[in-house]
């Protein structure tokens, strides 16, 4: 059952080939982050490119709660009107956010030093999401929470009175526990300081900057260490979102598997804590061009101009994992159109995700008449060649957006049609998914359960 509504089974057919021009959405993570700063900060943000997923929305809705008005001036265009550092007011009801652990993730720190108390909750997915990497380091400041076991959703959080600044190294690499400490120690008087053995994305750190934060990075013998003074005044702003390289992943991913395809995705974001699996298509042999690279809104871009290609397995970097992350799914399909075999491995984070990655698509790889390996921190995907997927199958998605859309790009390529049970989670994430791959030529199309 969909957190979202009834299910929608989704299948795609073997496709001709795609061509044309993708304008896929705005970035994810950067929505999330435009909307909850331009919160805290003093004054008027204007937004354009805003990702219109729910996942956004719900943060959009979770901002209002806390005082901030948040105002849709048309698509894509939002204006925030913040109520500054430490200035959210207690919410009258539950914050629920939906299936975003973002969302969640990211408001839970920037309130947890406030003195107020919120209780989040979010769709059944949400609800089996680990919440103690969040709430352990937000309890150094002073945050209390109470959950569900296992630290899970619904969780009442209650803010620190008088937060104290912290040091804090992060057990993993995960960009949103990372954003969670940050936003924390805005409102801590001293300097809150966050070390990462690995690298991830830096969307926030980029927007604090751009927000008038004082923060500083370097490089140590420990990694990578952040340093925030708490307490600024943020100083409103013009954020332009640019276009979500997750999101692109998709379209660009099924024009290399489906024979002579070739489209242009412009303005996607080639932010290098984010381009992990651009970088991994090319040395598979992907014909990828990136074109015009420019900046938008304080990240690099470029247009792709993406053509069908021959692929080889590789062994992927371990660690290039924090990087392409939320690629992986969709890496595992292309994988399977390659010739020999691709090892991707330090990817034991998609069993937290929105659903345990690595066992959904092993299984639905395996049901598709691939032959999968899997461990705790590694997958492997013994490729078949160009159009020597069999397809057939019925794939299980459990409630994941980008397991729907991974199965979907296999059926384009498939010798048999691929379905998934439910593509409405599809939503979270690229609302208009089904209407852009159909613009490409791609046959996918909703059917009866």
């Amino acid at each position: 059952m969909s957190g979202h509504g009834e299910p929608i089974a989704m299948t795609a057919t073997r496709s001709g080939p795609l061509t044309g021009r993708a304008e896929v959405p705005g970035d994810k993570s950067i929505s999330h982050r435009a909307l909850i700063l331009g919160a805290l900060a003093v004054g008027e943000t204007k937004v354009t490119g805003l990702l219109e997923g729910q996942d956004v929305l719900d943060t959009a809705s979770a901002m209002r709660a806390f005082g901030a008005e948040v105002i849709q001036h048309g698509p894509g265009s939002w204006s925030v009107h913040g109520v500054g550092v430490g200035g959210f007011s207690e919410p009258a009801d539950v914050i629920d956010c939906g299936n975003s652990g973002t969302g969640v993730r990211l408001i839970m720190g920037c309130m947890a030093t406030s003195p107020i108390t919120a209780t989040f909750t979010g769709d059944a997915s949400l609800r089996k999401r680990p919440m103690g990497r969040v709430t352990d380091p937000l309890a150094l400041f002073g945050a209390r929470a109470w959950g569900r076991s296992g630290g899970r959703l619904p969780m009442t959080l209650v803010g620190a009175a008088d937060p104290v600044p912290v040091r804090y190294t992060v057990p993993v690499p995960s960009a949103q526990v990372k954003s969670a400490v940050l936003l924390a120690g805005l409102n801590a008087p001293g300097q809150t300081v966050v070390i990462e053995r690995e690298p991830t994305r830096d969307h926030s750190e980029r927007m604090l900057r751009g927000f008038g934060a004082e923060l500083a990075v370097e490089d140590g013998p420990e990694g990578r260490v952040i340093i925030l003074t708490g307490q600024p005044e943020l100083r409103p702003q013009t954020v332009a979102v640019p276009r979500d390289p997750s999101s692109a992943a998709f379209p660009v991913s099924a024009a290399l598997i489906v024979e002579g395809s070739d489209i242009l995705v412009p303005g996607v974001s080639q932010n290098p804590t984010r381009n992990g699996l651009y970088l991994t298509l090319v040395e598979m042999g992907a014909d990828i061009a990136f074109q015009n690279p420019r900046e938008e809104g304080g990240e690099p871009v470029a247009d792709l101009r993406v053509r069908a290609s021959s692929l080889k397995g590789i062994e992927v970097p371990e660690e290039r994992a924090a990087s392409m992350i939320d690629e992986y799914p969709v890496l595992s399909v292309v994988a399977a159109f390659a010739e020999g075999t691709t090892v991707m491995r330090g990817v034991r984070e998609l069993r937290v995700k929105e659903s345990d990655r690595i066992d959904a698509m092993a299984r639905g790889l395996e049901a598709c008449g691939v032959r999968v390996e899997e461990e705790e921190d590694v997958l492997i995907v013994h490729g078949m060649g160009p159009g020597g997927v069999p397809g057939g199958a019925t794939c299980r998605t459990h409630l994941d957006h980008r397991i729907a859309m991974s199965f979907l790009v296999l059926g384009l390529a498939s010798q048999r049609p691929v379905t998934v049970d439910d593509g409405s989670p599809i939503a979270t994430s690229f609302p208009v998914f089904e209407r852009l791959m159909a613009g490409l030529g791609a046959d996918i199309a909703r059917t009866a359960p």
